[in-house]
């Protein structure tokens, strides 16, 4: 009976011990690991988790940060500025000891948004030569996990790697050139988080809160939470049987696609926000780099303020001031058009430019480099070329043309409208191709808009005017999808589409 006691006793003993030391266990997110970047030259936020009242201790060099976990056992320290450089090793230690190793301090950027940043590098123009040219541990790869959720998440799923052949086949092309760009210019580590998901909303990547709020998404909120109400895990299941009954018998016709759950869709309100970047907040980087609209274009109208109150929100919550913010512009896209007519694809790449308004943003204008048939366009190298001028003008202090010339003001007279253009570098518009200027059109005050010709007048200056319009008030420039448009400065940078005219948008009021 004695030793059925004393083993009894034992046991509970040792079980108590491993529930004390679970709970006791430092433990930290997974953005935090072997590998990782953290930012040059800023304070840095480390955080995570302990037994309540526990202290904490973290060290990098010659840095040490003392702190004790709170009722809820959760605790964060703030490293001191540090220059570029490494490896290091980041200590975390309380009743456990965590070390990453190979931690190297320079440039982070997050690489955000839909399929066009998701797109990996081996599926691009020259993929084969970029992947063989991809071996440099001085850029350093994470690949955020897709994770769409109604519940805000303290943690990911990944894992930094260093770049190499094998790692930067499957990672952000877009994401993977931008760095691979700044790391040749700087010569300092750069750390890139890829955090995109092919087919996500904006909305989807915003705090519902923030969206309820505002006051102005609430059918499309009603919508998804209608559409999921009604969804179960059963249904989801009869769903499956059935695709695969369809694939069984040979897939006849009609097509079906492999069912989505709407409960954890990329498009619903919060989830992407939840389960990606709830995570990631705090945690130190430069900026970040987004290419997304495609699934918004319906909505197009309603993005000219759901976009700057999605970077908004993200630098509020991040706590790390207006970190830069640079966005590509949506490329051409659908057939060409034989007549002047309004467009979604348009109104969104005005709402895009509009975003300009807020402070460090830039925008990299790609309408000459996507592919009508195809949403996905392969070149993804000059996507990088124009989104790194921004980085490296704005952020890093090279002197080199960024933006995109843009329109400023117009004058009318007689037929002729005289368009003055802001953002040219020093040599000037030019046409590219061809001679002849393309991708104008104008309208008098009955809001009709026929083909203009075009010419080039000074540095800053188009003159524009039409036969067919004797008293003009309005023009606009590669408003289209996929515009015939060939203006450009002479770093090959492609005229902002604009239009002059404020009259009413085809996509204002649309919510789905």
């Amino acid at each position: 009976m004695q030793v059925l006691n004393l083993r009894a006793t034992v046991c509970l003993l040792s079980t108590l011990s491993l529930c004390y030391t679970a709970q006791a266990d430092v433990k930290l997110p997974r953005i935090f690991g072997n590998h990782m970047v953290l930012q040059r030259e800023q304070a840095n936020p480390v955080w995570g988790t302990a037994d309540a009242g526990e202290t904490v201790t973290v060290q990098i060099e010659e840095q040490s940060h003392v702190t004790v976990a709170d009722t809820n056992g959760n605790w964060r320290v703030e490293l001191a500025p540090l220059e570029a450089g490494g490896p290091y090793t980041l200590s975390v230690s309380g009743t456990n000891e965590l070390n990453f190793q190979d931690v190297l301090v320079g440039e982070v950027w997050l690489c955000s948004g839909q399929s066009n940043m998701q797109w990996p590098l081996n599926d691009i123009n020259h993929a084969d030569v970029e992947i063989a040219t991809a071996n440099n541990p001085q850029i350093r790869l994470l690949t955020i996990e897709r994770n769409g959720t109604t519940i805000p998440q303290d943690d990911i799923r990944g894992e930094w790697q260093l770049s190499s052949s094998e790692t930067a086949a499957d990672f952000s092309a877009v994401g993977y050139l931008f760095g691979k760009r700044l790391q040749n210019a700087l010569d300092v580590p750069i750390g890139l988080i890829d955090n995109a998901w092919g087919g996500s909303a904006a909305e989807a990547w915003m705090p519902r809160d923030v969206l309820e709020d505002a006051n102005k998404y609430n059918e499309y909120i009603e919508m998804w939470d209608e559409r999921c109400a009604n969804y179960s895990d059963e249904l989801h299941a009869q769903k499956i049987k059935e695709y695969r009954e369809w694939v069984a018998a040979g897939k006849p016709h009609p097509k079906q696609h492999w069912p989505k759950d709407p409960r954890v869709d990329q498009q619903r309100p919060s989830n992407l926000y939840n389960g990606m970047v709830h995570p990631l907040l705090s945690f130190g980087i430069r900026g970040v780099i987004w290419y997304q609209g495609e699934s918004n274009v319906r909505r197009a109208y309603a993005y000219r303020e759901l976009f700057p109150l999605l970077i908004s929100t993200w630098r509020e919550l991040w706590q790390q001031g207006d970190f830069s913010f640079y966005w590509v512009q949506l490329a051409n896209r659908h057939p060409e058009v034989a007549t002047p007519q309004n467009s979604a694809w348009a109104e969104l790449r005005e709402s895009q430019t509009m975003t300009l308004s807020l402070p460090n943003t830039g925008e990299a204008v790609i309408i000459d480099s996507g592919e009508g048939r195809d949403v996905h366009p392969r070149d993804k190298q000059t996507v990088a070329d124009r989104l790194v001028r921004h980085a490296l003008a704005k952020n890093y202090g090279f002197e080199m043309a960024s933006d995109s010339p843009r329109y400023t003001s117009m004058q009318v007279k007689d037929q002729t409208v005289t368009l003055t253009f802001e953002h040219v570098s020093s040599g000037g518009l030019r046409a590219f191709d061809t001679e002849e200027v393309k991708g104008f059109s104008i309208a008098g005050s009955d809001q009709q808009f026929v083909w203009a010709q075009a010419k080039i007048v000074s540095k800053n200056q188009v003159e524009v005017c039409s036969d067919q319009v004797t008293e003009p008030v309005a023009v606009r420039y590669a408003w289209a999808g996929n515009p015939v448009a060939n203006l450009q400065d002479r770093n090959g940078l492609p005229v902002t589409p604009f239009r002059t005219d404020d009259w009413r948008a085809a996509t204002k009021g649309k919510v789905k």
